[in-house]
């Protein structure tokens, strides 16, 4: 059960009960962090017009493949958190906490300055039409610039995600999407600001959330205090730790690379194919939202269990949560009626609203192998295989979905496009079934298992 400080001891007890009630926080305030996203896109489709809907709507691949890195950061953080908590070494916790600060602390600045100098670069490669483009650039370049925000609180979640602490990354991200709401709001409606108005929102309520996350957590749990400029670097759990994240950065990156080339397809389509994507993904990844909760939840409890040697534990969570997972993508499947309403809240532009509802038609049907390949290699992560996940997502998501969208749009048409998305998915789960089959997953054993248990 979770203790009164929000950590949860995940090696006892029902492994049902500790992943449900992980993810339900990570899946509030994931549906919050849709929301407010979903409010940018309904605000400036309605108020501000088609070309600021797919501004925005270009924008995301973008800052997620700046941010990957260090959420790959937060990721490694937490696999090495959970297992070093579940072996009940506080100590090498505490370690793990200022390395990460540290390196994130020499990082931020010069990532930030590559995100705002590669702005240019990286719409002119994504083909962004010309009555976009500006908006585009602009929101970008304001969003980019405030990236440290977004990665800040990544890193938090990252870290109390290890300890078995839900509950209190919900509390960051309520504020975080509350506030971004209301600028949202009041930089559109109240002051007509435009694109730029909702960029601000953004970076503004972001770089609040992740610095009322370090007053808190300082606050809360003195144990693992967050100290920017303490400058404590263990090299040993530096390695360790980008040992599992670089990969899971790296695949974040590729993942992002692979949505800008097919947006770059999509783009040449014109404006209204660009924010029908924008629209038709945003809804798909709500429907996600679950299965992704699920997943960061299986991560750490496959960490805790495997840094406290209980393998029986591990395999019990992974049934459970791949199971769960199907189970809600096979319910997801009613976005398919429901497309063209939806869409419509959007945008009331038939072009639009028919591409939108295209875009729901063609990749709903293949969530289910897709949750299964999220789940599998979520826990795998979670057990320290890190490089398998990576090579998986580069042959399905890159080598396979990018030629598949440009040869289905060229040969049928941009309505038949999106069903290389599927296809690629269709491959990452027969790869990870099968990997996973095979048990090498297990090899690594735990990260705990090192000098200082031997003293």
């Amino acid at each position: 059960m979770a203790r009164s400080d929000g950590t949860r001891n995940m090696t006892a007890g029902s492994p049902a009960g500790h992943l449900f009630l992980f993810t339900l926080p990570l899946l509030a305030g994931s549906v919050l962090q849709q929301l407010y996203n979903m409010v940018d896109s309904w605000v400036v489709g309605r108020y501000v017009g088609d070309g600021a809907l797919a501004a925005v709507g270009v924008g995301f691949p973008i800052l997620f493949m700046f941010t990957s890195l260090f959420m790959g950061l937060a990721n490694g953080g937490t696999v090495v958190i959970a297992q070093f908590y579940g072996a009940g070494q506080l100590q090498r916790v505490r370690d793990a906490v200022d390395t990460i600060y540290t390196a994130f602390m020499f990082a931020a600045v010069p990532v930030t300055a590559a995100a705002v100098a590669l702005v240019k670069p990286i719409l002119f490669v994504m083909r962004v039409e010309e009555s976009a483009y500006a908006e585009a650039w602009l929101y970008l370049t304001v969003v980019c610039a405030g990236l440290v925000g977004s990665i800040g609180y990544n890193l938090n979640a990252g870290i109390l995600g290890g300890l078995g602490n839900s509950r209190t990354t919900l509390l960051f991200l309520s504020i975080s999407a509350g506030m971004n709401i209301v600028l949202d709001l009041l930089l559109v409606l109240v002051i007509p600001m435009g694109v730029l108005g909702v960029a601000l929102g953004t970076i503004i309520s972001q770089g609040f959330s992740w610095l009322f996350g370090i007053f808190y957590i300082n606050r809360r749990y003195p144990a693992i205090a967050l100290r920017p400029f303490c400058r404590r670097f263990d090299r040993e759990l530096f390695t360790q730790i980008m040992g599992i994240g670089l990969p899971a950065g790296l695949q974040m990156s590729l993942i992002a690379i692979g949505s800008i080339a097919v947006m770059s397809k999509i783009n040449s389509f014109g404006k209204e194919f660009t924010a029908a994507y924008n629209v038709g993904s945003r809804l798909d990844q709500l429907a996600f939202l679950p299965i992704q909760s699920l997943s960061n939840a299986v991560t750490a409890f496959v960490g805790q269990n495997v840094g406290a040697r209980r393998m029986d534990r591990v395999r019990t969570g992974i049934r459970i949560t791949t199971a769960a997972s199907v189970l809600w993508s096979a319910a997801m499947l009613i976005l398919v009626p429901l497309g063209p309403t939806l869409v419509a809240f959007f945008s009331e532009t038939p072009t639009v609203v028919e591409a939108g509802a295209e875009y729901l038609r063609c990749v709903m049907p293949f969530y289910l192998p897709f949750s299964v390949m999220f789940s599998l290699n979520s826990a795998m992560r979670g057990a320290g295989e890190s490089v398998f996940p990576m090579v998986n997502v580069i042959l399905s998501l890159i080598l396979l979905r990018v030629p598949m969208v440009y040869f289905l749009a060229d040969r049928f048409g941009p309505d038949y496009m999106y069903y290389g998305i599927g296809i690629g998915w269709i491959l990452g789960f027969l790869l990870s079934a099968g990997y996973y089959a095979s048990g090498r997953w297990k090899r690594h054993g735990s990260l705990a298992e090192g000098p200082q248990d031997q003293s």
